[in-house]
């Protein structure tokens, strides 16, 4: 019997020997990157409308999808997200959508010709509206008034909130407050990240899959990643009692899978650890204060905005 499993190839064409509990993985979004060929939006539609179908065969039929994408950008630059594309096609082959869950982080690419990016989006979908795995306490975050009481109603005066927290919501990101920890907002993986593999440009960390792995399923069952990557699903995996299978294309990111995955089993896997708070940057203070290089300008911009409100004023009257 296996209990993490990588085979190299398409998924399209792989053989697995059972069915899965939950998929949880990022597929391409064919913009180009250094493991995949550019599609254009319409190809790329075409390729998930012949994927879907295969992954729902290879799930039990209380399963659950959990589906992370982000943007499709053409040569041109038209942007469109991919989950406007994505729902309706599994919505097609008989799944239903539970969440859309916003995973919201930080730090990305600046860019100057749009707004820069700074969330993706996970889709939970599922085929069984009536059974299906959804473990809320594992995810609990700490409340925000944990002595709050209900005023109204036969609970008045009582405590209103749960001891183990709150639901965490469909939006993945919490402010730091000193009454609480950050639990819900976790970087993407960058050059500084602890988890960063240099040779994949979009490796997500592994406490996303690990969100997903904690509520939408139990432990011992089968965990499925189409598009293993660096095998972030897999430690996850590792790290909570469930079984893996993993597939790709790329024999290089199936060894490097592979030895993570072993990592984490042994306990030796550097990882951000699940629930950790964003990590403060030392000698804050200097980097908070403006460059004098740029305080000329960002002055001569202030008084651009003073004379155009003096003259519109002027205008007014």
């Amino acid at each position: 019997m296996y209990k993490h499993l990588l085979i190299r190839g398409e998924i399209e064409k792989a053989i697995l020997p059972s069915k899965v509990d939950l998929i949880v993985t990022s597929p391409p979004y064919g913009i180009g990157k250094n493991y995949e060929c550019f599609q254009s939006l319409e190809d790329h539609t075409k390729w998930i409308e012949t994927i879907v179908p295969i992954l729902r065969n290879h799930l039990n039929p209380n399963g659950a999808i959990c589906w992370q994408v982000g943007p499709h950008l053409d040569k041109n630059g038209d942007y469109m997200p991919l989950d406007i594309i994505h729902v309706p096609i599994f919505r097609n082959n008989g799944f239903s959508l539970k969440n859309r869950i916003i995973w919201k982080f930080g730090s990305g690419l600046h860019y100057n010709s749009r707004l820069s990016g700074r969330y993706e989006v996970m889709l939970w979908f599922v085929l069984n509206l009536d059974a299906y795995t959804f473990n809320l306490d594992p995810i609990r975050i700490a409340s925000k008034y944990p002595g709050k009481t209900s005023y109204k109603g036969p609970k008045r005066g009582k405590l209103s909130g749960n001891p183990l927290g709150k639901n965490p919501s469909d939006v993945w990101t919490i402010i730091i407050k000193e009454w609480e920890r950050a639990e819900w907002d976790f970087p993407n993986v960058k050059s500084s990240h602890i988890e960063k593999v240099k040779t994949h440009p979009c490796q997500f960390p592994i406490e996303l899959a690990e969100r997903c792995i904690l509520a939408f399923s139990d432990e011992g069952d089968t965990i499925l990643d189409p598009f293993v990557g660096t095998g972030s699903t897999g430690c996850a995996a590792a790290f909570h009692g469930r079984l893996f299978i993993g597939v790709d294309t790329n024999s290089a990111f199936i060894e490097i899978a592979r030895q993570r995955i072993l990592e984490a089993e042994g306990g030796t896997l550097k990882t951000r650890k699940i629930g950790t708070p964003i990590q403060t940057i030392s000698n804050t203070a200097k980097r908070k204060q403006i460059p004098h290089e740029w305080k000329q300008i960002r002055d001569e911009q202030a008084k651009k905005r003073r004379l155009y409100k003096q003259y519109k004023k002027e205008d007014q009257e």
